[in-house]
């Protein structure tokens, strides 16, 4: 049981990820590859969602799993700057609801929290008020995204209608205004994974098929481009934006990670379909599409969470993936397509005797 990771997330910068475990939570830096901190399982009881503030010293979680310490219907608020090794006096907000936190997401202003039908805002982080309340179809996995942008403060969730994305500009600070969500009507299935880039211009989504990403532009609300991560159906477990916002990962239960060119589309791969040109409206698809630049593989059907690595140099591009079995994979990747291990670690077995 001390080994069970429930979940996994990257910080809003992608040089941290966090870690919601049976035994607490545990936090890394990505480069290098190093524990920061954890807290233990007298601390904070079994976790099943963690996610940190930057690389500040506040850190959200929501108790889960076999021992939980605190309800799973309340999400927690730790400062780690306050002194005091009791856990009240690092416990510095509680948001508590009647139905179980599905997510919680942070910025240096506001706190998002999903439960299955709603979406909760509030300011953050001193004395929080709620100012805006929005309803959801149903979502189960707690699907919300926040631009980490100080000029683009903008929210992103699943809409009423089947596929569908909600936008909402959170500029607006005023408690009890309202806000106009706008709509794009993304995707004809369930949305099952979506992501934001860093600068709040494109937002990208996937329905529960899994085959397909599309990318829109955030003002306009057009769709960029389509991308394919296969022909077989398959849950994406995550989405990510390199910082320049020029490529794209993708992880499933495929056990594969595909790595899309964004910048410069042309480098994408197309099906091999395209050079005998389109035999009907469903190969025409798979034709149009744009396959990945490159990919590499981690186990099969084990949840990980990919993101670029933000190297110094400018010539070598890489991509993580973190799985819950512990594993860590580093990929470095060429625009001719080609994908080299940089890294391979467990990352369970890397300690630190540093305490919150």
């Amino acid at each position: 049981m001390s080994r069970i990771v429930n979940s996994i997330r990257f910080n809003q910068d992608q040089g941290c990820f966090c870690c919601a475990m049976e035994t607490g939570v545990r936090i890394y830096n990505v480069e290098p590859l190093m524990e920061k901190a954890h807290l233990d399982i007298e601390q904070v009881g079994s976790v099943e969602h963690v996610e940190m503030m930057h690389r500040s010293n506040l850190l959200a979680f929501v108790g889960g799993g076999y021992a939980p310490k605190f309800a799973d219907n309340s999400a927690l608020v730790w400062d780690a700057a306050r002194e005091g090794k009791d856990t009240k006096d690092k416990l510095v907000l509680d948001f508590t609801f009647t139905s179980p936190v599905l997510a919680v997401r942070m910025r240096h202003d506001k706190i998002i929290i999903a439960i299955r039908y709603r979406i909760y805002v509030f300011t953050f982080p001193n004395n929080p008020q709620k100012i805006f309340e929005f309803d959801t179809r149903e979502n189960p996995k707690g699907l919300a995204e926040l631009c980490p942008s100080l000029e683009k403060p903008l929210l992103v969730f699943p809409g009423h209608k089947c596929g569908s994305l909600q936008l909402v500009d959170l500029s607006n600070t005023k408690p009890g205004t309202s806000s106009s969500p706008f709509t794009i009507n993304a995707h004809q299935g369930e949305i099952a994974c979506i992501s934001i880039n860093q600068q709040g211009s494109i937002v990208a989504s996937a329905s529960s098929k899994g085959t397909l990403i599309r990318l829109f532009d955030t003002q306009s609300k057009a769709k960029l481009v389509e991308l394919r991560r296969g022909a077989d159906p398959a849950t994406l477990y995550c989405i990510n934006f390199s910082h320049d916002s020029s490529f794209l990962c993708v992880s499933s239960d495929k056990g594969t990670v595909h790595i899309f060119a964004l910048k410069d589309t042309r480098l994408n791969r197309t099906s091999t379909l395209a050079r005998v040109g389109k035999v009907g409206p469903v190969i025409g698809q798979y034709v149009d599409s744009q396959w990945s630049l490159a990919s590499f593989t981690v186990p099969a059907e084990c949840a990980c969470v990919c993101a670029f690595n933000r190297s110094t140099s400018k010539i070598v591009n890489s991509v993580v993936a973190v799985c819950v079995d512990g594993t860590f994979h580093k990929y470095a990747f060429t625009l001719e397509g080609n994908c080299n291990r940089e890294a391979f670690d467990v990352y369970l077995d890397i300690g630190d005797d540093d305490d919150f």
